[in-house]
């Protein structure tokens, strides 16, 4: 596919990508950045003024690239440069919010949304911020964008690329177009010698491997602090259930049920990966007949939650930014994203944490760190 047959096709696509976006932003409470004009590339109100000097520019899709990208985007901080930060979804964006308020205040770090992918919103975000550099976090490979970009000559790098199987299929659907924009990259920084084999096979060139920038993450001492000593305080087994997605939880709730009671009840921490699954996820452990609280409601987000009570089954993990606490509170951790073809979830936090992991037989999205965790007894 040309990439000007790939335009077409966006355009052509977009009003029903924007139907089932504005549903989903219905779901997660009247997120209506999709609407923004900065995801047109133009400037409104709420967008941020351009930096005095050339920004790094650092795109994190969401929640998870966010936080992989923490170490990198600090790194260029503490050098004195100015960062600008996008992302596609509302949770990146708040994540992105939580990490960096010192530097946002400072006005060293701002962020805005990515524009979609139509020539002429590239061209219009490009302009108007003039990044000295652009770092795109894991998958963030869009073919105008990036046309944009060399047209600029804006210097452009995938960072913690990872390249599955399922990408590369897809790759080959997209053809020309996805092989033109891997062509035009200055760097590519892969996870694994698969994922550099499997780019390479793609069309990207300059492609080295350096690693996942999520095993430069530090977990939060606080909060692992507080959730082993929450744990000692509970005096009973905690199990993590964590990342579930869309169908999991009807897996999972009845296996915690039947587990239910007892002498020495287990208590089960469920944190789904998505924040507009919370009520999904709450009705799922009420049809299972658990016993369950939500943290937003046990206490307020800037206080310790408190032991519960023993005749609860469930917490219900239904906030932002606490998945450190979760896993140091628990004595084995589920990492799930992986027990329905789904690629699996980040289990590297869990690990960090020491707690023993488990996970489902789909790992794709992060096989090397799976494969490497079981090699290493975790």
């Amino acid at each position: 596919m040309r990439r000007g047959v790939y335009t077409l096709a966006l355009y052509a696509a977009a009003p029903l990508a924007w139907l089932w976006m504005a549903r989903r932003a219905r779901r997660a409470g009247g997120d209506w950045g999709i609407f923004s004009a900065a995801r047109f590339g133009r400037a409104d109100s709420a967008a941020p003024a351009p930096f005095a000097r050339p920004p790094v520019w650092v795109h994190a899709v969401s929640l998870g690239e966010t936080r992989a990208a923490q170490p990198l985007v600090q790194a260029l901080l503490e050098r004195g440069l100015p960062v600008l930060l996008t992302h596609t979804t509302a949770t990146g964006r708040a994540e992105g919010a939580r990490l960096f308020p010192a530097a946002i205040a400072a006005g060293q770090l701002r962020q805005t949304w990515l524009p979609y992918d139509f020539p002429g919103a590239a061209r219009g975000f490009l302009a108007r911020y003039a990044p000295r550099c652009g770092l795109l976090i894991e998958r963030e490979v869009w073919p105008n964008l990036l046309a944009q970009a060399r047209r600029l000559g804006v210097p452009m790098a995938l960072v913690s690329a990872r390249f599955s199987a399922s990408s590369l299929r897809q790759a080959a659907w997209l053809g020309r177009a996805l092989r033109e924009a891997l062509v035009g990259l200055d760097a590519v920084l892969a996870q694994t010698p698969e994922d550099a084999r499997r780019l390479e096979q793609a069309g990207a060139r300059a492609v080295q491997v350096t690693g996942n920038l999520k095993f430069d993450l530090v977990l939060p001492p606080d909060q692992v602090q507080a959730g082993q000593a929450w744990r000692r305080a509970l005096g009973r087994p905690v199990v993590a259930v964590a990342s579930t997605r869309e169908g999991e939880e009807a897996m999972f709730a009845p296996a915690m049920r039947a587990r239910a009671g007892g002498g020495r009840p287990v208590l089960y921490l469920l944190i789904p990966r998505h924040p507009q699954r919370f009520d999904e996820a709450d009705a799922q452990l009420r049809a299972a007949g658990l016993v369950h609280v939500r943290r937003s409601r046990a206490a307020a987000p800037d206080q310790a939650l408190p032991p519960v009570a023993g005749e609860v089954d469930a917490v219900l993990g239904d906030t932002l930014g606490e998945m450190a606490f979760y896993y140091a509170a628990a004595d084995v951790a589920i990492v799930a994203g992986s027990f329905a073809p789904l690629g699996g979830q980040n289990l590297i936090e869990a690990c960090a944490a020491g707690v023993p992991v488990v996970v489902g037989p789909h790992t794709d999205n992060f096989k090397q760190a799976a494969e490497d965790a079981i090699a290493a007894g975790a």
